[in-house]
């Protein structure tokens, strides 16, 4: 059901700018937690808990992982949000429909493991009020409503790409949701990797795709996690943990 909503509604026109980026949004928790939480009281009804999801933890190791996107990619510092600019109302704002790479650097939640959350969300910096366009948590049905021409949306973000719990909707809703808003592909991991192999394996695929423009995303990313395993200076690398969690989901060919 992804991929026919993919083909019906994802945008073939190519965008200008090469890359955005959204992270290390302003929490209040103590560095060094996963990204991805479970809070039963972060929603008091329909909108979140703007205090509790400030209580999430700080995750400054993403401000790093942009500015290496940001600099493969070609694209300068403006391209980054962070801290008190990573916020809902800033990425409903600004036109996102003029970047090919979009990313966001942060946690995941999923639904059917929080209380009140019926859609997995990214958490972004909280308002100082919550209302129903801003509190902190990007859904995937606000996200569906996003103008994207995106060729990448990258989720780093732990929670994207699986449900554990019954009920639970990760990767399908926020697939659906992004190429509803007009994304031809996602990178996503199965569970928080290391943050210097990860930029390593992104850099690695987009590396493989500049020299041999004709190569599918998905054989890109394969390409990219064999150099990896292979790299002589971090031989630990070779390990599953460092590259297996990662996957294409989406338009996997070239287009």
């Amino acid at each position: 059901s992804s991929l026919k909503a993919l083909r019906v509604f994802a945008s073939r026109t190519e965008a200008n700018k090469p890359f955005i980026g959204f992270g290390d949004p302003v929490l209040e928790g103590p560095s060094g937690g996963g990204k991805g939480i479970k809070i039963a009281s972060l929603f008091r009804g329909a909108i979140a808990d703007v205090e509790e999801v400030r209580k999430l933890s700080r995750l400054p190791e993403t401000a790093d992982e942009l500015r290496a996107m940001a600099r493969y990619l070609g694209a300068d510092a403006s391209s980054i949000y962070l801290g008190k600019d990573a916020t809902e109302t800033k990425v409903k704002e600004i036109d996102l429909k003029s970047s090919r790479v979009i990313a966001f650097s942060t946690h995941g939640l999923i639904s059917g493991e929080i209380k009140h959350l019926a859609e997995p969300a990214l958490v972004l910096t909280p308002p100082d009020k919550a209302t129903e366009a801003d509190d902190g948590l990007l859904t995937a049905s606000e996200i569906a409503q996003l103008k994207l021409n995106a060729e990448w949306v990258i989720l780093s973000a732990c929670n994207t790409a699986h449900a554990e719990s019954a009920g639970a909707e990760g990767l399908s809703g926020l697939a659906k949701a992004f190429f509803y808003a007009g994304s031809r592909a996602l990178l996503v991991s199965h569970w928080p990797v290391e943050s210097q192999s990860a930029t390593e394996l992104t850099r690695g695929m987009f590396e493989a795709l500049k020299t041999n423009p004709t190569m599918g995303r998905s054989e890109a990313l394969r390409h990219s996690m064999f150099k990896l395993a292979a790299n002589d200076n971090h031989p630990h690398w070779a390990h599953p943990a460092f590259w297996a969690p990662f996957v294409v989901v989406g338009e996997g060919a070239r287009r």
